[in-house]
């Protein structure tokens, strides 16, 4: 292998440090939707939190095999903890917050307030007619 990643005892100090996951958001109807990547990281070993109209999302991606005897020829994944807050619009029902871990991705799910949906307005003529 060509890609010596580090010498023994370099790669914890390396490999273990704060990182950013990916995150998307996105507005549809009735909620707000964020989305993270985190593969690797178990659902206990992470905390969403909403205060004062923010969501702090916070976690860890352990390291998962100690090479003490081994050779590492590569390490390019990031383990350690995360922390992203974010601030949510006006109108949230933060009671109502959902989340799902599945297959590396983390979806939480922020319904809206009824007054804060859209509303169709009619628009209404003149009565009289030309």
């Amino acid at each position: 292998f060509e890609d010596m990643a580090t010498q023994k005892g370099e790669e914890k100090d390396l490999m273990t440090h704060t990182w950013a996951p990916s995150v998307d958001i996105y507005e549809t109807e009735n909620e707000v939707v964020l989305s993270a990547e985190i593969p690797g990281v178990d659902e206990k070993d992470v905390e969403i939190k909403v205060e004062d109209n923010n969501l702090t999302l916070r976690g860890e991606r352990k390291f998962e095999k100690e090479t003490k005897e081994e050779t590492v020829y590569l390490y390019e994944r990031t383990f350690g903890s995360f922390s992203r807050l974010f601030t949510l619009p006006e109108g949230i029902d933060a009671a109502h917050i959902k989340s799902e871990l599945k297959d590396g991705v983390l979806t939480v799910v922020i319904p809206k307030l009824p007054a804060m949906k859209p509303q169709k307005i009619e628009v209404q003529t003149g009565g009289e007619k030309h």
